[in-house]
Protein backbone atom coordinates (compact mmCIF):
# COMPACT_ATOMS: atom_id res chain seq x y z
CA UNK A 1 0.00 0.00 0.00
CA UNK A 2 1.27 3.42 -0.67
CA UNK A 3 2.37 5.94 1.79
CA UNK A 4 -0.76 8.22 -0.24
CA UNK A 5 -3.08 5.87 0.97
CA UNK A 6 -1.95 5.29 4.33
CA UNK A 7 -1.94 8.69 4.52
CA UNK A 8 -5.78 9.36 3.45
CA UNK A 9 -7.22 6.13 6.06
CA UNK A 10 -5.77 8.26 9.06
CA UNK A 11 -6.38 11.58 7.99
CA UNK A 12 -3.39 13.19 7.22
CA UNK A 13 -3.51 16.01 4.97
CA UNK A 14 0.02 15.47 3.39
CA UNK A 15 -1.49 13.50 0.53
CA UNK A 16 -2.29 16.92 -1.16
CA UNK A 17 0.92 17.26 -1.95
CA UNK A 18 2.00 13.63 -2.54
CA UNK A 19 0.14 13.47 -6.09
CA UNK A 20 2.70 16.56 -7.55
CA UNK A 21 5.68 14.81 -6.06
CA UNK A 22 5.08 11.56 -7.82
CA UNK A 23 4.90 13.31 -11.42
CA UNK A 24 7.91 15.29 -10.89
CA UNK A 25 9.60 11.50 -9.88
CA UNK A 26 8.09 9.66 -12.77
CA UNK A 27 8.99 12.89 -15.42
CA UNK A 28 12.51 12.30 -13.96
CA UNK A 29 12.33 8.70 -14.58
CA UNK A 30 11.03 9.28 -17.97
CA UNK A 31 13.52 11.71 -19.20
CA UNK A 32 16.02 9.55 -17.62
CA UNK A 33 14.75 6.16 -20.05
CA UNK A 34 13.47 7.73 -23.24
CA UNK A 35 16.95 9.02 -23.09
CA UNK A 36 18.80 6.21 -22.54
CA UNK A 37 16.50 3.45 -24.07
CA UNK A 38 14.82 5.77 -26.68
CA UNK A 39 10.63 5.90 -26.90
CA UNK A 40 9.78 2.27 -28.22
CA UNK A 41 12.29 0.28 -25.56
CA UNK A 42 10.52 2.33 -22.48
CA UNK A 43 7.81 0.62 -21.04
CA UNK A 44 5.33 2.61 -18.29
CA UNK A 45 6.33 -0.20 -16.02
CA UNK A 46 9.88 0.63 -16.65
CA UNK A 47 9.12 4.38 -15.86
CA UNK A 48 7.49 3.29 -12.67
CA UNK A 49 9.96 1.13 -11.55
CA UNK A 50 12.81 3.76 -12.12
CA UNK A 51 10.81 6.17 -10.31
CA UNK A 52 10.54 4.09 -7.24
CA UNK A 53 6.35 4.07 -7.95
CA UNK A 54 4.39 1.19 -8.21
CA UNK A 55 3.32 0.40 -11.96
CA UNK A 56 0.01 1.74 -11.39
CA UNK A 57 0.75 5.34 -9.94
CA UNK A 58 1.93 6.06 -13.86
CA UNK A 59 -1.24 5.70 -14.78
CA UNK A 60 -2.84 8.30 -12.31
CA UNK A 61 -1.07 10.99 -14.22
CA UNK A 62 -0.68 9.60 -17.99
CA UNK A 63 -3.41 7.73 -19.70
CA UNK A 64 -0.66 5.75 -22.13
CA UNK A 65 3.20 5.77 -22.94
CA UNK A 66 2.44 8.21 -25.56
CA UNK A 67 1.27 10.73 -23.03
CA UNK A 68 3.84 10.72 -20.86
CA UNK A 69 6.13 10.96 -24.05
CA UNK A 70 4.62 13.93 -25.50
CA UNK A 71 5.02 15.41 -22.40
CA UNK A 72 8.73 14.93 -21.69
CA UNK A 73 8.60 16.62 -25.41
CA UNK A 74 6.91 19.80 -24.13
CA UNK A 75 9.30 20.07 -21.16
CA UNK A 76 12.26 19.39 -23.37
CA UNK A 77 10.94 22.31 -25.91
CA UNK A 78 9.80 24.93 -22.88
CA UNK A 79 13.48 24.29 -20.99
CA UNK A 80 15.32 25.11 -24.36
CA UNK A 81 13.12 28.28 -24.98
CA UNK A 82 13.80 29.25 -21.43
CA UNK A 83 17.78 28.11 -22.17
CA UNK A 84 17.92 30.46 -25.10
CA UNK A 85 15.90 33.25 -24.06
CA UNK A 86 18.15 34.04 -21.11
CA UNK A 87 21.44 33.93 -23.86
CA UNK A 88 19.30 36.33 -26.19
CA UNK A 89 21.59 39.41 -27.43
CA UNK A 90 21.38 43.04 -25.67
CA UNK A 91 21.37 44.13 -29.44
CA UNK A 92 18.58 42.85 -31.63
CA UNK A 93 20.02 42.40 -35.10
CA UNK A 94 19.72 39.56 -37.52
CA UNK A 95 23.67 38.55 -37.05
CA UNK A 96 24.04 38.46 -33.06
CA UNK A 97 19.84 36.95 -32.94
CA UNK A 98 20.88 33.93 -35.17
CA UNK A 99 24.04 33.59 -33.74
CA UNK A 100 22.88 34.00 -30.63
CA UNK A 101 20.34 31.03 -30.90
CA UNK A 102 22.32 28.75 -32.36
CA UNK A 103 24.79 28.78 -29.41
CA UNK A 104 21.99 28.46 -27.15
CA UNK A 105 21.31 25.31 -29.36
CA UNK A 106 24.47 24.11 -29.03
CA UNK A 107 25.24 25.00 -25.33
CA UNK A 108 22.31 23.61 -24.56
CA UNK A 109 22.92 20.27 -25.97
CA UNK A 110 26.18 19.70 -24.62
CA UNK A 111 25.03 20.51 -21.07
CA UNK A 112 21.65 18.11 -21.83
CA UNK A 113 23.12 15.01 -23.43
CA UNK A 114 21.13 12.80 -25.47
CA UNK A 115 18.26 14.89 -24.55
CA UNK A 116 16.99 17.18 -27.95
CA UNK A 117 17.97 13.53 -29.85
CA UNK A 118 15.48 11.84 -27.67
CA UNK A 119 13.16 14.29 -27.79
CA UNK A 120 12.95 14.77 -31.80
CA UNK A 121 11.72 10.91 -31.88
CA UNK A 122 7.87 12.55 -31.51
CA UNK A 123 7.30 12.66 -35.13
CA UNK A 124 7.40 8.33 -35.66
CA UNK A 125 4.85 8.58 -32.46
CA UNK A 126 1.31 7.65 -33.56
CA UNK A 127 -1.75 8.04 -31.55
CA UNK A 128 -4.53 4.92 -32.02
CA UNK A 129 -7.00 7.37 -33.57
CA UNK A 130 -3.60 7.44 -36.46
CA UNK A 131 -3.45 11.37 -35.84
CA UNK A 132 0.26 12.38 -35.86
CA UNK A 133 1.76 14.28 -33.16
CA UNK A 134 3.28 18.04 -34.95
CA UNK A 135 7.21 16.35 -34.63
CA UNK A 136 9.18 18.95 -32.49
CA UNK A 137 11.88 19.92 -35.66
CA UNK A 138 8.62 21.42 -37.11
CA UNK A 139 7.35 23.35 -34.13
CA UNK A 140 10.84 24.40 -33.83
CA UNK A 141 10.74 25.61 -37.40
CA UNK A 142 7.40 27.68 -36.36
CA UNK A 143 9.61 29.32 -33.46
CA UNK A 144 12.76 30.16 -36.17
CA UNK A 145 9.86 31.96 -38.45
CA UNK A 146 8.74 34.04 -35.60
CA UNK A 147 12.48 35.11 -36.02
CA UNK A 148 12.38 35.54 -39.43
CA UNK A 149 9.07 38.00 -39.31
CA UNK A 150 11.02 39.69 -36.60
CA UNK A 151 13.49 40.70 -38.92
CA UNK A 152 11.19 41.16 -41.52
CA UNK A 153 9.43 43.66 -39.43
CA UNK A 154 12.75 45.55 -38.60
CA UNK A 155 13.66 45.51 -41.93
CA UNK A 156 17.07 43.44 -41.58
CA UNK A 157 15.73 40.67 -44.32
CA UNK A 158 13.41 40.63 -47.02
CA UNK A 159 10.03 40.75 -47.18
CA UNK A 160 9.63 38.74 -50.08
CA UNK A 161 10.09 35.40 -48.30
CA UNK A 162 7.47 33.03 -46.58
CA UNK A 163 8.50 33.07 -42.97
CA UNK A 164 7.13 29.52 -42.73
CA UNK A 165 9.15 28.16 -45.18
CA UNK A 166 12.50 29.56 -44.42
CA UNK A 167 11.64 28.77 -40.64
CA UNK A 168 11.45 25.12 -41.84
CA UNK A 169 14.52 25.33 -43.79
CA UNK A 170 16.59 26.91 -41.28
CA UNK A 171 15.60 24.76 -38.95
CA UNK A 172 16.20 21.61 -41.43
CA UNK A 173 19.75 23.39 -41.99
CA UNK A 174 20.77 23.63 -38.31
CA UNK A 175 19.88 19.91 -37.77
CA UNK A 176 21.63 18.58 -41.01
CA UNK A 177 25.11 20.80 -40.12
CA UNK A 178 24.93 19.68 -36.04
CA UNK A 179 24.86 15.98 -37.61
CA UNK A 180 27.84 16.57 -40.24
CA UNK A 181 29.31 18.69 -37.80
CA UNK A 182 29.81 15.85 -35.16
CA UNK A 183 30.34 13.09 -37.72
CA UNK A 184 33.10 15.54 -39.37
CA UNK A 185 34.29 16.14 -35.76
CA UNK A 186 34.57 19.84 -36.75
CA UNK A 187 35.47 22.53 -33.98
CA UNK A 188 32.01 24.26 -32.91
CA UNK A 189 32.96 27.73 -33.67
CA UNK A 190 33.50 26.76 -37.27
CA UNK A 191 30.64 25.11 -37.62
CA UNK A 192 28.25 28.67 -35.65
CA UNK A 193 30.33 31.04 -37.33
CA UNK A 194 29.32 29.73 -41.26
CA UNK A 195 26.14 28.93 -40.14
CA UNK A 196 25.35 32.22 -38.92
CA UNK A 197 27.46 33.62 -41.85
CA UNK A 198 25.30 32.03 -43.76
CA UNK A 199 21.89 32.82 -43.11
CA UNK A 200 22.10 36.40 -42.46
CA UNK A 201 23.67 36.34 -46.21
CA UNK A 202 20.52 34.70 -47.29
CA UNK A 203 17.92 36.21 -45.42
CA UNK A 204 19.36 39.94 -46.42
CA UNK A 205 16.95 42.19 -48.24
Amino acid sequence: MEQSDIASKTGDIRPLRRKPESLAKLKRAARKLFVERGYHATRPQDIAREAGLGHGTFYLHYPDKRACFLAFVDDARQELHEFMLARQPAEKTLEKTIAANLKGIYEYSAQHPGVLAAAMTDELVIDAEGAQATPLLVRWGFDWADVVREAMRNGQASNSYDAEIVGQAILGAIHQVASEGARSQRKREEVLDNLTRFLVQALKP
